[in-house]
């Protein structure tokens, strides 16, 4: 079966100067297929059901750890709600030996790449100070400060270069994802300078969910983030961020480019933040309950429900059975983060570097004391 994706002219008028943005879209919001032809995209009717089984499996891993959350089970939660479709379908572009550098939403991605959620889950809990091994699923650690990893996966992708790991059938890719608002970070400006001159083999993936905490997109920049990609030499487009369809050929082809040598693109997934920043936000603070409701018509797991609906491809037992798989996968999580064995107090000094460090050894010195204080002649706490 052959997708295939529909994009809008870009316009120009004489009151302003600025084309209109072009939006890249595969599936409407009612489930219907659109054709392009500059983004081909074969897919049979079991990989569609695949990716929709990603799609409900994620939100509800984000639903389940937003109620932990609000338990006390965990310190914090940035939700991906709304965003499943950018996350996933960019994910699935990924080949395994591509590196994938998120900040801290990018539960989706995490899912793609074969992460066990509760990994995710030990770092929002505060049991570890990292979770996983990045080289194992060739996803880096999560990144709290805004718009570092873009330097990181900047500096990774010019490092596979040099290594020769570019072109040819194995050539590699680096995939860096970040918020609207990192766009207005120097490091995020910086990476694309060193990106573009280098010629790195790099996609810079921004979830454009339209706030920045409270800062809406009008405060960020003047022109559709995508465009800027030109300024820096290298080509930028806007996706339907809401369309899994359209996020995974785009991402493909991007990636592939840059496997082959022709350097770096920018990809804006134009999406919405359905919940809060954080759980510790209260979004109705600063928007209009107006916008979300708009945005709930454009919901990524409906169309791609009604487009399996529709023409019969799915039955309800399918969807029956998807259902089932949330509903273990939400106890699994729910038990597994209720059990999880506090750290040692003392452990948050080790492999702090990679040899002894005289001010670190005094730090845990001046700690264990301060925490022998509170014991009992019996050692207990």
């Amino acid at each position: 079966m052959a997708v295939k994706a529909a994009g809008r002219a870009s316009s120009r008028n004489h009151d302003n100067p600025i084309p209109k943005p072009e939006l890249i879209q595969l599936l409407t919001p009612e489930g219907e297929l659109t054709p392009h032809p500059d983004y081909p995209l074969e897919l049979s009717v079991d990989e569609i059901k695949s990716l929709y089984r990603d799609l409900v499996l994620v939100r509800r891993i984000d639903f389940e750890a937003i109620a932990l959350q609000r338990k006390g089970e965990l310190g914090i939660w940035a939700s991906l709600l709304g965003q499943e479709a950018a996350q996933v379908g960019s994910g699935r572009a990924l080949e395994p030996r591509d590196m994938a550098f998120p900040t801290y939403r990018e539960h989706g991605v995490a899912w793609c790449r074969g992460l066990d959620p509760v990994k995710l889950l030990e770092l929002f809990r505060g049991v570890n100070f990292g979770g996983w091994d990045p080289r194992e699923h060739n996803f880096h650690l999560y990144t709290i400060v805004i718009g570092a990893q873009t330097l990181h996966a900047t500096g990774y992708a010019m490092g596979i270069q040099r290594d020769g790991a570019v072109g040819g059938e194995d050539g590699e890719a680096v995939i860096a994802y970040f918020g609207d608002g990192a766009t207005s970070q120097g490091d995020v400006n910086e990476s694309f300078i060193w990106a573009s001159v280098n010629n790195a083999p790099i996609v810079f993936f921004c979830q454009n969910n339209q706030w920045a905490i409270s800062a809406p997109l009008e405060k960020q920049t003047r022109v559709p983030l995508y465009q800027r990609a030109q300024g820096f030499g290298f080509p930028g487009l806007r996706v339907d961020g809401n369309d899994v369809l359209a996020c995974l050929a785009v991402t493909r082809k991007a990636l592939q480019a840059a496997r082959e040598g022709q350097g770096p693109t920018m990809i804006e997934a134009y999406t919405y933040r359905m919940g809060a920043h954080t759980t510790t936000d209260d979004p109705t603070r600063y928007r209009l309950s107006a916008e979300l409701e708009s945005w709930k018509l454009k919901d990524p797991i409906e169309r791609v429900r009604q487009y399996l609906i529709r023409p019969g491809l799915a039955k309800e037992d399918f969807f029956a059975a998807v259902n089932a798989e949330a509903d273990e996968i939400g106890a699994r999580i729910r038990q597994a983060c209720e059990t999880m064995p506090d750290p040692e107090p003392l452990s948050m000094f080790d492999h702090v570097y990679a040899e002894p460090n005289a001010l670190v050894a005094a730090e845990r010195e001046q700690a264990a004391a301060y925490i022998s204080s509170f014991m009992t002649e019996d050692g207990a706490r």
